[in-house]
C-alpha cells in the first residue's frame, strides 16, 4: 500500500526550505570568502549560544550546523540543520539583541566565520546575497514565531489586562512565545505547580532557563528578553528620530541609507498606530493589503540593514534643545545626544467619557484589532466605536470571526470620514451593522467588561447589550508631552512646521532649527501611512541641508 503524501504547509517557512534554507552558489560563496576567515571545526563546538549579543555568521563549507531550541527546562533540541553551503542567523543579526537560538558543530568540518562588523559591509556590498539572506532571515522569524522555538511561555488568564499587555509586546516585537490562558489550556495548571507559582502572582512570563518572571513591567520584560540595548551617552549621533511608527522608519531608512549616523527611539514597538492595523489595502504596491505589524517588520529590518539603530521600549520622557547637540532622555534616564532630532511621536488614541472606562482599560477596552485581540471576539458580539478607516478596517477584520459586529459613530454616518471601499464592505456585510448619531453610556462586567449601553443622540433610546470586547478608535491627541516646551505646536497639541513655525526654514523644520516633525504629529498632516512615509523620506533632506549647508 502506497505511503499517504504528506501535504506541504505553504504558509509555513520551515517548509520553504529553498527560499528559508537556501543553498549560496559556489560563485557567491567565493565572493563571501574575503568578508570573513574559514575555520575548521570539531562535532559539537558551540559556534553561538541563545542570549549572546553581536554573534557571527556562518557559512557552512563542509560538514553541518544544528541549531537548537531550549525549553523552559533547560533541555536543548535540534530543529534545523545547515549543511553545505548554507547559512545561519535571523533578523538578529542586523542589531545587537540577545539571540534567540544556539548552534553548533553537527559534524567535523569547515565553515567561513564573518564578524558582525564584516557580515554588515557584506550585505551593503553585495546586493544579490544581500536579497537572499533577508528573505531567509525574514522567513526564519516567522518560522520561529510559528513553532515557538527560541521564545518564552506566557502564563495567565487570556483577558487580563497584564497579560494582554505582555502578549501585545511580544506580539508586536515579533518574539516568539506561546500562551497558556488558565481560563482554557489544560497543560497551564502543571506548568504553575512545576514552578511553583501561585494564581495571585500571574501572569508569568518563563524563560528557556527556568527564571520566572512576575507580572513585569514592559521595560522589565524587554531587558530579561535582550530587546533593550545600552546607549552610549557619549556618542553624539547625527539624527536622533523619536518614534517608530511608518514616519519614523521612512526617516531612519533614508537617513541611514544616505551615511547619516541615525538611531531611532521606540517607547513600544515598530508601526506606532499603524502596526496595530489587521490590514492596510490601500498602501501602494501591495495590492492584495499588507497588515500594519508586518509592513513595520520589513521597514524595520531594512533601516537596520542600511546601519539604523533601534531603541526599545524606553519612552522618551524630555528633549534639552537649550544647547546643541540636543539631548533626549528616555524613561530609565539614559540620554542620547544628536546634531539633529526628527519628531515622529505620532498620536494616541482618545478615550471615551464614560463610567467605569479606566477599569475596563485592557479587560474589555481595545485601541487596536489584531490577530490576537480576534481570539478573544470568537462567536461574540462586538463593538466599534469611530468612523474613520482604523475603525473601519477593524470592523472588516472583526466581522470574520464574532457573531456580529456593531459600529458606533455620533455623526449621521461613514462617507465624510472613512475610505469608500471600506464603506461598502461595511454596508454590504449582514455581520456588521452601523449605528449613527449614538455614543456609549454605560459600561458593566465584574471582573471583565460584559455589557454596554449606547444612547440614540436624537431620541433619547438606550440599548444595552452583551458585549466583552470594545475597540475605540475616536480620533488621537498627539504625544508631545516629553518636547517640554522646546517647540511651538497648535491649539490642540501638535508640532507646527513650515509657514506655521516661527522661523522655520522649510515645510517639515520647527521652530527650532535642526529640529523637525513628520506624519501624525505634525500639525496638519495627512493622517495615512502613506503621507507617513512619503514625510519621513522626504524630511531627510532637510536634515543634510541642516547639517551641512554647504554642501
Amino acid at each position: 500500500m502506497a505511503a499517504e503524501r504528506t501535504e506541504i504547509d505553504p504558509s509555513d517557512p520551515l517548509e520553504r526550505e529553498a527560499q528559508t534554507f537556501p543553498v549560496l552558489s559556489e560563485a557567491m560563496v567565493a565572493r563571501m570568502m574575503p568578508y570573513g576567515r574559514e575555520e575548521a571545526v570539531v562535532r559539537g563546538t558551540a559556534l553561538y549560544t541563545r542570549g549572546e549579543r553581536s554573534v557571527d555568521f556562518f557559512v557552512v563549507l563542509a560538514g553541518s550546523i544544528q541549531v537548537l531550541d531550549t525549553d523552559e527546562h533547560g533541555v536543548a533540541s535540534v530543529f534545523t540543520t545547515h549543511r553545505a553551503r548554507q547559512f545561519t542567523g535571523e533578523l538578529d543579526l542586523f542589531n545587537n539583541r540577545a539571540i534567540l537560538v544556539s548552534g553548533r558543530a553537527g559534524e567535523d568540518g569547515r565553515v567561513l566565520r564573518i564578524s558582525p562588523a564584516s557580515f554588515r559591509r557584506m550585505v551593503s556590498a553585495e546586493a544579490d546575497i544581500s536579497e537572499l539572506i533577508m528573505r531567509a532571515f525574514i522567513l526564519r522569524r516567522v518560522g520561529l514565531i510559528r513553532h515557538s522555538h527560541g521564545g518564552v511561555t506566557l502564563i495567565g488568564s487570556g483577558h487580563a489586562a497584564d497579560t494582554l499587555r505582555m502578549e501585545r509586546f511580544l506580539e508586536r516585537n515579533a518574539y516568539p512565545h506561546r500562551l497558556l490562558d488558565i481560563d482554557v489550556d489544560p497543560d497551564a495548571g502543571g506548568f504553575l505547580d512545576c514552578f511553583s507559582i501561585t494564581p495571585d502572582q500571574l501572569p508569568v512570563v518563563i524563560g528557556t532557563d527556568a527564571k520566572v518572571l512576575r507580572n513585569p513591567s514592559t521595560p522589565e520584560l524587554a531587558d530579561a528578553l535582550g530587546l533593550t540595548e545600552r546607549l552610549d551617552p557619549a556618542r553624539i549621533h547625527d539624527v536622533v528620530v523619536v518614534g517608530a511608527g511608518p514616519a519614523g522608519l521612512a526617516a531612519a531608512v533614508y537617513a541611514a541609507s544616505e551615511g547619516l549616523d541615525t538611531i531611532v527611539i521606540e517607547g513600544m514597538a515598530p508601526g506606532g498606530q499603524a502596526g496595530t492595523s489587521s490590514k492596510i489595502e490601500n498602501y501602494l504596491g501591495f495590492p492584495t493589503g499588507i497588515s500594519g505589524q508586518a509592513l513595520a517588520g520589513r521597514a524595520q529590518v531594512q533601516a537596520q540593514k542600511f546601519g539604523a539603530r533601534l531603541a526599545l521600549a524606553r519612552p522618551v520622557v524630555s528633549l534639552d534643545c537649550a544647547t546643541e547637540p540636543y539631548v533626549v532622555t528616555l524613561e530609565d534616564g539614559q540620554r542620547v545626544s544628536a546634531r539633529a532630532v526628527i519628531v515622529a511621536s505620532g498620536a494616541r488614541y482618545r478615550k471615551l467619557d464614560v463610567p467605569d472606562y479606566a477599569r475596563f482599560e485592557g479587560q474589555g477596552i481595545h485601541y487596536a484589532a489584531t490577530a490576537m485581540e480576534a481570539n478573544l471576539c470568537a462567536g461574540e458580539d462586538v463593538l466599534v466605536v469611530g468612523g474613520g478607516n482604523s475603525a473601519g478596517q477593524a470592523a472588516v477584520f472583526l466581522s470574520r470571526v464574532a457573531r456580529h459586529v456593531h459600529i458606533l459613530v455620533r455623526s449621521h454616518g461613514l462617507a465624510a470620514t472613512m475610505s469608500d471601499y471600506l464603506v461598502q464592505r461595511i454596508m454590504s456585510s449582514a455581520q456588521i451593522s452601523l449605528h449613527a448619531h449614538s455614543t456609549v453610556t454605560g459600561l458593566e462586567g465584574e471582573s471583565y467588561l460584559s455589557h454596554v449601553t449606547w444612547t440614540d443622540l436624537r431620541t433619547g433610546a438606550e440599548q444595552r447589550h452583551d458585549i466583552a470586547n470594545m475597540f475605540v478608535m475616536i480620533g488621537a491627541e498627539p504625544n508631545t508631552d516629553w518636547l517640554d516646551g522646546c517647540l511651538a505646536l497648535d491649539a490642540r497639541g501638535f508640532v507646527q512646521t513650515g509657514a506655521e513655525a516661527p522661523g522655520a526654514t522649510s515645510g517639515y523644520a520647527t521652530s527650532k532649527p535642526g529640529i523637525f516633525a513628520i506624519g501624525d504629529v505634525r500639525s496638519g498632516s495627512v493622517k495615512r501611512v502613506a503621507s507617513g512615509v512619503g514625510e519621513g523620506s522626504v524630511v531627510v533632506s532637510a536634515v543634510h541641508q541642516y547639517l551641512h549647508p554647504a554642501a
